[in-house]
């Protein structure tokens, strides 16, 4: 069964311009089905904010062919070593909204019945540069709402030009990210997120878009000084 992995890692301005410029190529790597590296960005930063985009800061979604795949990377690549050094999730794939290029999506959708359970959100896109501006418009106060929720443990944008978006969040229960999504929230503006979806139902911002729901089976490692981001997983760390 693939897994899926989420990496942040903090390095210098050299190995994070290889890593978005000259990403590991599938077809040289051994188990590597497919792999988007990124710059982290903050969420709802002002769009010409030194935060907006944190070029040392690598965000790197990756899908394996098993988990020990996943681990050969890290030890042998010279640029899974990098990531080593930072922190990163284990995921097991849930459902899928929507449909994305490169990645292999089970067919099958799996429903979590626990709605007190930790659960990881990532959305990647491939944006029409001409509703770049709509994008920004409607797509900051839902990065302000994912950003603020009480029920979120850590949340962050990342982007590779010219096209590429992506969110990341870790909920700490299920159920809040639910609420958050169907605009239910006890929170200002709860429905931010569902209003900003009506648009892009309407006209469109990307021409390929996918939300991906997974379950957390592990984390290793540290992000900006934080463990244990994910309640009531195995802990790890990388040797």
């Amino acid at each position: 069964m693939s897994i899926f992995s989420y990496h942040l890692v903090k390095t210098n301005y050299l190995s994070a311009l290889k890593a978005y410029l000259f990403p590991p190529d599938p077809k040289k790597t051994p188990g590597l089905i497919h792999i988007e590296c990124m710059t982290a960005m903050t969420l709802g930063s002002k769009i010409f904010s030194p935060s907006r985009m944190l070029i040392r800061q690598v965000a790197v979604f990756a899908q394996w062919e098993n988990e020990s795949a996943l681990n050969d990377f890290l030890e042998q690549n010279d640029f899974g070593k990098t990531l080593a050094k930072g922190w990163h999730t284990r995921l097991i794939y849930l459902r899928q909204w929507g449909k994305i290029n490169g990645f292999k999506i089970p067919d099958e959708s799996i429903e979590s019945d626990d709605p007190e359970s930790p659960v990881v959100a990532v959305t990647l896109a491939r944006m029409k540069l001409p509703e770049v501006p709509r994008f920004i418009n409607w797509g900051r106060p839902v990065e302000k709402l994912v950003r603020d929720h009480p029920g979120i443990s850590l949340a962050l944008a990342s982007i590779r030009l010219p096209r590429t978006v992506s969110t990341f969040s870790v909920w700490k229960k299920q159920k809040e990210m639910i609420n958050m999504v169907q605009g239910h929230s006890n929170v200002p503006r709860p429905k931010r997120h569902a209003d900003a979806m009506k648009e892009r139902e309407r006209k469109d911002f990307h021409f390929q878009f996918t939300t991906l729901r997974f379950k957390p089976i592990a984390e290793y490692g540290q992000w900006n000084g934080r463990s244990e981001i994910i309640p009531n997983i195995n802990r790890s760390q990388n040797k």
